[in-house]
């Protein structure tokens, strides 16, 4: 009998991947954008986790960059389970698909509850928190009538609107994104609905268990919430609120904006006003936002449902599949400055290949020396001695 060859590549320990996934993301420096090109250098977690301490070296950062130990990593994915929720890395089946279309996507997602919605057609439902009882009503009647349009509902769990749509949608299906862990009740008020979704819709959160929300967290939560919507209502919101912050991201990511239109007299109305002078779309009764998105579903939705390109599969090496010299990234870090700049700009002005650039930005970022803005846009910040 031949002897049988060995494979060329073992499979891979998914295990070990998962934990070094979850390692990366809770090492310094590392946000979705270097996760994202991380994986596609490297083709592994567990490689691109091996090549931080080097990476953030060449950056410039004067000091080794602080890596999530394995052990932190693993107690964090007991609690997890403990608490009855499941781990989800972009790029596993279960990460929901819309949210994985985005340019940056999430890296990981606790989830709680029924996984089964965030694969459904979903429209997310915000406004404002100290809202009118008209306001009130019109956010539960358009949360169930697009619900029963077999419609899922995210939103916020914040007071006011948010509430609203999920109460009215507990029974067609609703998701609950929150700023911190999913064992953090917040507000406090709605420690009851909280667990009411868990048992009957879904909760979803970036941030592990135990973890309480911050003030810049919660424009986090509202990327996700708009991320895995087809398109967004706004019922209610001030001049400045979340509910706004919520509305540039969703047209940013692709997605239809409406706002429902208000009285000019009431600052309530002042933000959904503002967007419908801006070009969102006015609706006044759920059927317009059903005869918006209802043909999206029919086929159209693909270049929010398509899976990205995968990592790069392979051998993974120690170091990235092309390395710059002093030069070049000289060139990358004299292109940048505090005003943010598209990536675009950056390779005109170095006359460097996009490749290029993009592992100096990679080793940039690890090294705490660029911020990554909205829309692709990068800027330098001042290297620390």
């Amino acid at each position: 009998m031949p002897r049988r060859e060995p494979s060329v590549a073992a499979p891979r320990d998914v295990a070990a991947e998962r934990i070094a996934a979850l390692q990366l993301i809770r090492s310094d420096n590392v946000g979705p954008v270097t996760f994202r090109e991380l994986l596609s250098h490297y083709g592994s977690a567990v490689a691109a986790l091996a090549a931080l301490p080097e990476l953030s070296r060449r950056g410039g950062y004067r000091k080794p960059i602080r890596i999530c130990p394995r052990a932190d990593a693993e107690a964090e994915l007991e609690r997890a389970d403990a608490g009855g929720a499941q781990l989800l890395i972009v790029g596993e089946a279960q990460y929901p698909t819309a949210l994985a279309a985005l340019d940056a996507p999430p890296p990981l997602l606790y989830v709680k509850g029924n996984q089964a919605l965030l694969q459904r057609s979903i429209i997310g439902i915000v406004g404002a928190r100290q809202c009118s009882a008209a306001g009130a009503k019109l956010a539960r009647q358009f949360a169930a009538e697009i619900g029963r349009g077999s419609f899922v509902i995210a939103s916020g769990l914040a007071r006011g609107i948010d509430a609203m749509a999920h109460l009215a949608a507990l029974d067609t299906g609703t998701i609950a994104v929150l700023a911190g862990g999913l064992d953090v009740v917040y507000p406090p008020e709605h420690a009851e609905l909280q667990d009411k979704i868990a048992e009957r819709g879904c909760l979803v959160s970036e941030m592990p268990f135990g973890f309480v929300p911050r003030g810049q967290d919660f424009p986090r939560r509202n990327r996700i919430v708009s991320g895995l919507s087809l398109g967004v209502v706004i019922v209610e919101a001030a001049r400045r609120s979340g509910s706004l912050v919520t509305a540039r991201l969703a047209a940013e990511q692709g997605r239809e904006v409406f706002a429902v239109p208000g009285h000019p007299l009431d600052p309530r109305a002042e933000g959904t006003n503002k967007l419908l002078k801006s070009g969102a779309t006015l609706v006044t009764e759920a059927e317009d936002v059903l005869a918006a998105l209802v043909p999206l579903t029919r086929g159209a939705t693909a270049h929010l449902r398509e899976d990205p390109p995968p990592p790069r599969q392979g051998v993974a090496t120690s170091l990235p599949p092309a390395s710059l010299s002093e030069d070049e990234r000289g060139r990358v870090v004299a292109a940048l400055g505090p005003a943010p700049i598209d990536v675009d700009s950056v390779v005109r002005s170095t006359g460097l290949g996009i490749r290029s650039v993009q592992i100096a930005l990679m080793e940039l970022a690890l090294a705490g020396r660029i911020e990554r803005h909205g829309g692709g846009l990068v800027s330098l910040t001042p290297l620390e001695h």
